[in-house]
This record gives structure tokens, C-alpha cells and sequence, in this order.
């Protein structure tokens, strides 16, 4: 069982940044997959962005070039920076582990306003 605990959400106007943070509780944590997902209001969960454990990425057509996302295998942390915030990136954002089996946190909110 893989505990993950984010942080980093809150309120930012149009135009700005958040990073998002994503512990996890495994030594395993280089091995495995992963990423950010992302629920706005009445809308389906959307794959943001990918990490594997290579280091290699991948990214939602709506978020490349304003998000990156990383990792941190000595601190068994991922993250994801978010530039140039738009008011549609509002949504509870997701990490996930995967490996042989996914595991969820619990969700953080980001809510792009003026």
C-alpha cells in the first residue's frame, strides 16, 4: 500500500503559478510510474501530465508548455509546476502511483480567478 499526500493547491489569479507537491510513502518510489490528474466540476477525469521512472514525460495538449512536472527520488516526491494559470485549470488535481497497481491521493483544489 503506497500513501500519497499532496500539497501545494490554493486560489491564484489568471497569469500566475502553484507548484504542486505529492509524497509518497514507499522506498519503491523510483520505480514507479507517475503523475497528475485533474477533475474540474461536472467534467471527467483529464490526465495532466506523466513521469516515468526513467525520467521521460508526457503532457495534456491543454497544459504543455505551461506545466512541468518532476521528480525527486531521494524525497520520494513529485511535482508539478504550473505557469501561466488560466481560469479552465480550475479542478481538484489528483497524484497517482502506478506500478503494478495505482494508488490515489486525495486530491488538492487550484482555483484560477480574479
Amino acid at each position: 500500500q503506497v500513501q500519497l499526500v499532496e500539497s501545494g493547491g490554493g486560489l491564484v489569479q489568471p497569469g500566475g503559478s502553484l507548484r504542486l507537491s505529492c509524497a509518497a510513502s514507499t522506498s519503491a518510489f523510483s520505480i514507479y510510474i507517475m503523475g497528475w490528474y485533474r477533475q474540474a466540476p461536472g467534467k471527467q477525469r483529464e490526465l495532466v501530465a506523466t513521469i516515468f521512472s526513467g525520467g521521460n514525460t508526457n503532457y495534456a495538449d491543454s497544459v504543455k508548455g505551461r506545466f512541468t512536472i518532476s521528480r525527486d527520488n531521494a524525497k520520494n516526491t513529485v511535482y508539478l509546476q504550473m505557469n501561466s494559470l488560466k481560469p479552465e485549470d480550475t479542478a481538484i488535481y489528483y497524484c497517482y502511483a502506478r506500478r503494478v497497481g495505482t494508488y490515489w491521493g486525495q486530491g488538492t483544489q487550484v482555483t484560477v480567478s480574479s
